[in-house]
C-alpha cells in the first residue's frame, strides 16, 4: 500500500518557534506528566494511572482509582515518548518507557484482553457496556502507542502486545453467531486499527475497522441490546439514568454512518470516528465513505467551527449544538477536539490534496491546540472559550467548565498527553508523501528526506513563519529528478507570490485545489521563495452567527488575536474598534518575547459613573467615548500573565 506518512526519523523540525515547543515537551511536559501519572505533582488532581497497572499486574495492593478510561493517559504518554525518541536518543526515557511496556504486558490476560479497570474492578463485566465504558477507546490508544513505538525505536514488544489485543477484539466482535454485534461508544479504535493495518499489512484489522464503521447505528440498536442484557444498569448518570445509552447522537450512533448529514454529538468522538472513516475510505477505495467524510467535514467547518479552529460549542455532552450556534463565553471547545480535528484533516489530505483541509488544520494548530498548554509546559486548558469574564465565573454555573487560568492537571486528563503526542509528531502534519512527489501542507522550518521513484529527494524549508511572510524551499537530489511539489496557498492570503531560482512565476495556471502544483525536473540547488503577505485582517462572521453580530475578529497570517485585561484594562466589552483604524506590529516582551503583537487606536465607552446609575435608562443620550490604544496578543498566548478578562471578538464602531 502507498505510505503517505513520512517516518519522523526522516523529518527534522528546525523552526525556532516549534523547536521551543518540542523541547518543552521533551524536557518539561513529558517528565511532568510522568510525575502526574505517578501522583507526584503537589496540588494536582491524582491520576493513579500507573498504580492501576501495577495493581492489575499483581505488583501492588489497592483498588482501581480514576476514570474508566484512565489507561489511555498512559498510552498517550507512551506514544508521545515514541515520537520524541524518533529524533533524539534518551537512554533513561527509553528505559522508563520499556519498563512501562513490560508492566502493560504483565496486565494482559491470556486471551489478549487488556484493561486495568475491568481487570481490577469489574472482571465480570468485560465487553458488557460498550456505550459507556471505553474499553475499545483505551484499546485504540494503546494500539496507537504500539505502532508508534515500533516505528520510531524498532522495538516490537508493545506492538506484539497490541496485536494480541486486536486479535482478541476481532474474535469478540463480528457477524459470527457467537460474536458481539457492537461498536465503541467513544470512537478511537477505528483510526488505531487503520494504523495497525498500515504497520502490519494484516487485513484482519482493516476488516474489523470496516465492521465497526458499518455496524454503527444499525437497528436493532446494539446499545439497547446490551443495556437490556446487563439489567438496565448504567455507568454515567450525569444527565439522568442511562443518558449515554439513550442519546445515541451523542456517540454518532443515531444513524448509520452512510446516512449522517451533520456534525453532531460529542466533538472529540466525532472527529476521532471520521478520522478513522477517512483512513478506511482511502485504503479500501470506498467512494461512498469518502463522500460521507466530505459532507460532514463541510458541515462541521462551514457551519459549526469557531474562528480559532475550535469545535464543540456546548458543555452539555462536550458537544456540537446546531448550525451557526457558536457562543463565545460558554464555548466548550475542548483542546482534544481540535487535535482530533487535525487528525481528521490530515487523513482527508492523504485522500486528496485540497487546501481546505490543510487550512483548517493550520487554524486549529496555531490557535486552539497551542492555547491548550501554557508557555511553561506545566499548566493546561481543557476548554478554550473565546471570551472570559473571571468575576462572573464563580457565581454563574453556566461557566462551571470555564477556567480563567490553566490548570496543573485534571481528573479527566485526556488533553495534556494529547497535546504532547501532537507536538512530538508534528512532522507528520507538515508533509504528505505521494508517489509523484511531496505536498507541503504547513510552513514550518524543517528538513525532510524521502524517495520519489526510487531517487532521493531532500527539501529544506526555512523562514520565520507565522511571524514573517517569506518561506524558502531548497531542493537537494541525487540527479535530475522528475517530481511534483505542491505548495499550499493559505486561504487567508489574497496575493501569494512564488519565485523559482529568482524568477517570479505566473502561478495563475498552476493552482489546483488551493495548492500550487509544480511538476518539473528538479536539480540540486533549486530554490523556491514563497511570499505570503500578512496584512492585519478583520474577520466578520456569517450573518447567521448571532453571537458576533456587529463585531470583528483580528487575524494576521494564521494567527487569531485577542484582547487581554493585562494590556487593555477591565470591561473589555466597552472597547470599540473604529472602522478606519489601522494596525501596527509590535515586538512582544517578557513572557511574550519573540511573538508579534498588534496595536491600533480604538475607543472605550465611558463607565466611570455607571455603578451609581440606574440599571436601565430611558431616553438616554448617546454614549460617551474616550480614545484608547488597543493591544492584541495571539490567542494561543492568552492567560500566561495572570488571571484577567479576554475576548476575541470586538465591537466595530
Amino acid at each position: 500500500m502507498d505510505q503517505l506518512e513520512i517516518p519522523l526519523q526522516q523529518i527534522a523540525v528546525t523552526d525556532t518557534f516549534w523547536l521551543t515547543y518540542q523541547r518543552l515537551v521533551k524536557d518539561v511536559v513529558i517528565p511532568y506528566q510522568w510525575r502526574a501519572l505517578n501522583d507526584d505533582v503537589a496540588g494536582a488532581e491524582p491520576s493513579h494511572a500507573i498504580a492501576n497497572f501495577r495493581i492489575a499486574a499483581g505488583q501492588q495492593e489497592g483498588e482501581f482509582y480514576g476514570m474508566v478510561f484512565q489507561d489511555s493517559d498512559v498510552a498517550k504518554w507512551l506514544e508521545a515518548v515514541a515520537y520524541l525518541l524518533a529524533k533524539t536518543a534518551d537512554a533513561q526515557l527509553e528505559k522508563t518507557a520499556d519498563e512501562v511496556i513490560e508492566l502493560i504486558g504483565k496486565v494482559q490476560q491470556p486471551d489478549g484482553y487488556l484493561n486495568t479497570y475491568f481487570t481490577v474492578k469489574a472482571p465480570q463485566d468485560r465487553w458488557s457496556n460498550l456505550a459507556e465504558c471505553h474499553e475499545l477507546y483505551c484499546a485504540g490508544h494503546l494500539i496507537e502507542a504500539g505502532v508508534a513505538y515500533a516505528q520510531t525505536t524498532g522495538k516490537t514488544r508493545l506492538l506484539a502486545i497490541v496485536c494480541k489485543l486486536a486479535d482478541h477484539i476481532a474474535t469478540v466482535f463480528g457477524p459470527g453467531e457467537n460474536q458481539l454485534k457492537g461498536y465503541p461508544g467513544h470512537p478511537e479504535i477505528e483510526l488505531a486499527l487503520m494504523r495497525l493495518y498500515e504497520a502490519t499489512g494484516n487485513r484482519r484489522y482493516l476488516a474489523l475497522t470496516a465492521y465497526f464503521v458499518d455496524q454503527r447505528g444499525a437497528e436493532p440498536h446494539f446499545y439497547d441490546i446490551e443495556y437490556q442484557k446487563r439489567g438496565e444498569t448504567s455507568y454515567w448518570n450525569t444527565y439522568g439514568p442511562a443518558w449515554m445509552v439513550k442519546d445515541k447522537a451523542y456517540s454518532q450512533a443515531h444513524l448509520p454512518v452512510a446516512l449522517q448529514e451533520t456534525a453532531i454529538g460529542h466533538a472529540v468522538r466525532f472527529v476521532y470516528l471520521y478520522a478513522g472513516v477517512a483512513h478506511l475510505a482511502r485504503l479500501s477505495q470506498d467512494q461512498e465513505k469518502r463522500k460521507v467524510c466530505q459532507r460532514l467535514w463541510d458541515n462541521m467547518t462551514q457551519k459549526q467551527m469557531y474562528v480559532t479552529g475550535a469545535i464543540g460549542s456546548q458543555s452539555s455532552g462536550e458537544a456540537f449544538s446546531c448550525d451557526y450556534d457558536l457562543p463565545n463565553d460558554t464555548a466548550y471547545t475542548e483542546t482534544c477536539a481540535s487535535i482530533g480535528l487535525m487528525m481528521f484533516a490530515n487523513r482527508m489530505l492523504q485522500m486528496e490534496a485540497d487546501s481546505r483541509y490543510a487550512d483548517v488544520m493550520e487554524r486549529a494548530l496555531y490557535n486552539t491546540v497551542l492555547a491548550g498548554m501554557a508557555l511553561d509546559g506545566k499548566h493546561f486548558f481543557y476548554v478554550n472559550p473565546l471570551e472570559v469574564h473571571p468575576k462572573s465565573i464563580p457565581f454563574n454555573h453556566i461557566y462551571d467548565h470555564v477556567k480563567p487560568v490553566r490548570q496543573r492537571w485534571f481528573g479527566c486528563a485526556c488533553c495534556p498527553p494529547n497535546i504532547s503526542r501532537l507536538l512530538a509528531s508534528l512532522g507528520h502534519y507538515i508533509y504528505t508523501h505521494r508517489s509523484e512527489g511531496i505536498d507541503i501542507n504547513l510552513y514550518i522550518g524543517s528538513e525532510v528526506e524521502t524517495e520519489i521513484g526510487g531517487k532521493r529527494l531532500r527539501l529544506k524549508q526555512s523562514g520565520n513563519y507565522p511571524w514573517h511572510e517569506k518561506i524558502t524551499l531548497e531542493v537537494d537530489c541525487e540527479e535530475s529528478l522528475s517530481a511534483t511539489l505542491r505548495l499550499r496557498l493559505p486561504d487567508w492570503c489574497a496575493e501569494p507570490e512564488v519565485s523559482l531560482n529568482g524568477e517570479k512565476l505566473d502561478i495563475a495556471g498552476l493552482q489546483q485545489n488551493g495548492y500550487l502544483r509544480l511538476n518539473r525536473c528538479w536539480q540540486s540547488g533549486d530554490s523556491l521563495d514563497l511570499l505570503l503577505p500578512m496584512p492585519v485582517t478583520r474577520v466578520k462572521g456569517n450573518p447567521l452567527l448571532r453571537h458576533v453580530a456587529g463585531k470583528v475578529a483580528i487575524q494576521r497570517g494564521p494567527l487569531v488575536y485577542c484582547l487581554e485585561q493585562a494590556d487593555n484594562g477591565t470591561e473589555l466589552h466597552n472597547l470599540q474598534l473604529p472602522a478606519e483604524a489601522t494596525f501596527r506590529t509590535l515586538a512582544g516582551t517578557g513572557l511574550l518575547s519573540g511573538k508579534t503583537l498588534l496595536q491600533t487606536e480604538g475607543q472605550r465607552r465611558e463607565s466611570g459613573l455607571a455603578a451609581s446609575q440606574p440599571l436601565y435608562s430611558f431616553n438616554a443620550g448617546p454614549a460617551s467615548f474616550t480614545p484608547q490604544t488597543l493591544t492584541f496578543v495571539p490567542y494561543f498566548s492568552w492567560a500566561n500573565r495572570g488571571e484577567g478578562e479576554m475576548r476575541v471578538w470586538i465591537d466595530e464602531a
